[in-house]
């Protein structure tokens, strides 16, 4: 493939991206108010469910073939491109203002989940067995956390005032989000197989291809997704599409990948694992916590108000390059 004609999908592929990015987030959002829901639940569940669509994919081929290194590694790899890099970005963009049920509820079961699947991917050094898996009782498991919160999501509180209006028909909304759901993954996979054919040409190794471009690659409709979300003022969505991809990545991907093969364990992972986990740790640290200088005088007062500002959206980016130059060293 010719350098040209690979600049050239690579330009398709983001086009495609964009713009699946604007339908889904136009259809999703007048999804919620025509139905009387709030941004957060949307991007929660379906805008989620629509960016991790690259996930759920690389993962059944994986299972299918029997490559459970690359099914967990994906899923590790985009959590914590989704926390350090898509929030990141997003952040720089505009502050990102987070309902209180995301910093007690969301965020908290996004690290629940992730020391779930610590737990369950170390047989080995918890209960001294020969191999560590996910095995498909295991899986199971995940997936009923996940109806669990399917369960909690479907329940939030609806949206009461009425101030966002748009005559858009539900078809309509619907139609938009079903063709953002299919030009993200299929932008995003004309945006990696082309970056890695220019790559390979300049000859950069393919184990940092693998470690760099392929697992950014599965992130793209989120970081998209969520920066649009966000200058078109749709914090919520952004949010919930981050916090929602990240629950979905290990409870329905991870689970249904188990059932379908049971996933054998690399203990060389873990320390991907622990990673992801600080990754919202510090998330929720920063979100919290609130910028320095509010925390200076208002530290043991009940907050207003949760943000993600503009600073720490820089620190979460540096943080994803530290973590992309540790695989690259690290092999």
């Amino acid at each position: 493939m010719t350098l040209l004609f690979s600049l050239i999908l690579i330009v398709v592929g983001f086009f495609l991206l964009i713009k699946g990015a604007n339908f889904l987030v136009e259809g999703a959002s007048v999804l919620a108010h025509r139905v009387g829901v709030s941004d957060l639940m949307i991007g929660l569940t379906i805008v989620a469910f629509g960016t991790s669509m690259p996930e759920l994919l690389v993962n059944i081929i994986a299972s299918l073939q029997g490559n459970t290194d690359i099914a967990i590694g994906n899923v590790v790899g985009s959590n914590i491109a989704n926390t350090f890099l898509v929030l990141g970005a997003a952040a720089c963009i505009a502050p990102l203002y987070v309902k209180q049920s995301t910093v007690w509820k969301e965020i908290p079961l996004v690290l629940l989940s992730t020391v779930i699947l610590f737990v369950l991917v170390n047989d080995v050094l918890i209960d001294g067995e020969f191999v560590a898996q996910i095995s498909r009782s295991e899986g199971m498991t995940l997936i009923g956390f996940f109806l669990i919160f399917m369960y909690y999501t479907f329940g939030m509180e609806s949206v009461k005032d009425g101030n966002k209006r748009n005559d858009m028909p539900i078809p309509s909304a619907l139609f938009f989000i079903l063709l953002g759901c299919i030009m993200l993954p299929l932008g995003g996979k004309l945006s990696v197989d082309a970056s890695i054919d220019i790559a390979l040409l300049f000859g950069v190794s393919e184990a940092f291809i693998g470690l760099s471009i392929v697992a950014l690659g599965t992130s793209l409709p989120e970081l998209v997704t969520a920066c649009v979300a966000t200058y078109r003022g749709n914090v919520d969505m952004a949010m919930g599409n981050v916090v929602g991809s990240n629950i979905f990545n290990i409870l329905w991907i991870l689970g249904a990948s188990a059932i379908i093969r049971p996933l054998v364990f690399n203990p060389i992972l873990n320390p991907d694992i622990l990673i992801a986990l600080f990754a919202s740790l510090l998330l929720l640290l920063f979100i919290y916590n609130g910028p320095f200088y509010k925390r200076m005088f208002f530290l043991w007062r009940k907050r207003e108000s949760y943000v993600l500002v503009r600073y720490e959206g820089i620190i979460l980016l540096l943080c994803y390059f530290a973590y992309i130059v540790y695989i690259s060293i690290r092999g």
